[in-house]
This record gives structure tokens, C-alpha cells and sequence, in this order.
């Protein structure tokens, strides 16, 4: 599942947008410090992997999160876990993203096909339904960071000259690069920021299972030498998510080691 982050004003809360283009957002008081008590994010993907790390993160930089599942049987347990250790409102909600009827309803409250549709057509479903509701609500400074992969700009190998057949999924990474310049560009307008977080090989669900001879073979093209743990996805995606990022939009960061 593809994860997208929304950083969201407490609904109870409104700020008028920025309509003089010579306003500059505050600057930040404290250090390189991530505070979002009062704040609640929403990460699509958030029961598992990499999506787990972030929804950890946030949760322990005290916003209250809303993570969004497919299918998975745990997700429920899963939020009450991440809820009871950072003393935080964490709750799991069920929806496709691929629908995009069901994603609005939800913000207001594989084969080869099916990659397309969760990795592009489901991360601009619900990139939009947030900035709907962030336009309608004249939310100022909403951001979306789209977890997307390096493999939006490389061809994956198994062995030397052999590349890894995932054509589809390498190309699906490269539209969602595009998509998050495009939408940082068309969304501007809004104050709301747009980018995107690629790792490079993560210890996960869908790794754990490839062959030792294929992870060596990736690890050992990589300087540090290893795959990434879920959790060192987390700081760039916070960085993006916080006011520290103001003037950050449009852009892929890649996490690869």
C-alpha cells in the first residue's frame, strides 16, 4: 500500500489562507524539534513497514493519527498500541483509496493493473480529497508527503546485469514523481506543499521474503552497506510534515543509504 501523509488542522480549528504572496511563515522558536500536538495526520498504509514507522513517529511528536487500511486484520490492534504507548488518539479506518467516492467520504469524517491503481491513482485520491479539504476549509499550510521509492529512478537488479522484472511498479514510482511535481505546482496557490519520500531497500514484509542472494547482491550495491529499518524513513517525512519545510515543495528525498 502505498502511504501518503497529510499534515491537518484540528478540525475544530481554522486559519484564514495567505492571500499576500509577501506574508512569511513564522519561524520556528525552538531547534529542529518536531512538535504536532493539536495537529492530526493521516497515513494511508499506516499498520505496516514503512507506513508503521511514520505513524509511530507522528504519534510520538504528539499528533493524533488516522491510519488507513485495506485489508489488513491487525490494523485496529495495531493504533490501540501506537495510542496506549505515546498517550495520543491513534484509530484505523478501512478504505480502498483506489476508490475515489469512498476516500472523500472518509476525509470528511497485484497485478499488473491493480499496481496503477493503488500507487497512483490511490495516492492522488487522497492527495486531493485532503487538499479539498483544506481549500474549503481555507486551511492555511496543509503538506502531503508521498512515500514513493528510489525505484522511481533506477532499474532494480538482481545480480549483476540482471534486472529485477517489476517494470510496472518501477514505472508506477516514476508517475507518482511526476504527480508530486505537478500537484506542488498546481496547489501552491493554496500554501499547501507537495513532496515526496523515496526510500531505497527497506527490511520489510515485502523484502523479507526475496532470496538471500538477491538482498546481498542489493546491499552490496549500497555505500552503508545494508538495507534500511522502517524507522529511518521517519525523520525526513517529519521534516517535510513540519514548519521547518516551509519553503520545501515539489521535490523527492531520497532516504537510500
Amino acid at each position: 500500500m502505498q502511504s501518503v501523509l497529510n499534515a491537518l488542522s484540528p478540525s475544530s480549528h481554522k486559519q484564514p489562507q495567505n492571500s499576500n504572496s509577501n506574508n512569511m511563515p513564522p519561524v520556528p522558536k525552538r531547534g529542529l524539534a518536531f512538535d504536532f500536538s493539536g495537529r492530526s495526520i493521516i497515513v494511508t498504509g499506516g499498520n505496516r513497514g514503512i507506513g508503521r514507522a511514520i505513524t509511530e513517529a507522528c504519534a510520538c511528536a504528539g499528533a493524533r493519527v488516522a491510519i488507513i487500511y485495506r485489508a489488513s486484520k491487525d490494523a485496529a490492534d495495531v493504533a490501540k498500541q501506537i495510542s496506549k504507548e505515546n498517550g495520543v488518539e491513534v484509530k484505523a479506518y478501512q478504505c480502498d483509496v483506489s476508490d475515489a467516492e469512498l476516500v472523500q467520504k472518509l476525509q470528511a469524517i497485484t497485478r499488473d493493473g491493480s499496481v496503477y491503481t493503488v500507487n497512483v491513482l490511490g495516492v492522488f485520491n487522497a492527495a486531493q480529497a485532503a487538499a479539498r479539504l483544506w481549500v474549503d476549509s481555507k486551511y492555511d499550510g496543509g503538506s502531503t508527503v508521498i512515500v514513493s521509492s528510489m525505484s522511481s529512478q533506477i532499474i532494480n537488479q538482481v545480480a549483476q546485469g540482471k534486472p529485477l522484472t517489476q517494470v510496472f511498479y518501477n514505472s508506477s514510482k516514476a508517475a507518482v514523481s511526476s504527480l508530486v511535481k505537478g500537484l506542488a505546482a498546481e496547489w501552491a496557490q493554496y500554501n499547501i506543499r507537495v513532496n515526496a519520500v523515496c526510500p531505497g531497500y527497506v527490511n520489510t514484509d515485502q523484502t523479507s521474503g526475496m532470496e538471500k542472494s538477491v538482498r546481498d547482491h542489493q546491499a552490496g550495491g549500497v555505500p552503508l552497506g545494508r538495507f534500511a529499518q522502517p524507522h529511518e524513513m521517519a525523520p525526513q517525512t517529519l521534516l517535510l510534515l513540519s514548519e521547518h519545510a516551509s519553503y520545501m515543495t515539489g521535490q523527492e528525498y531520497f532516504v537510500d543509504g
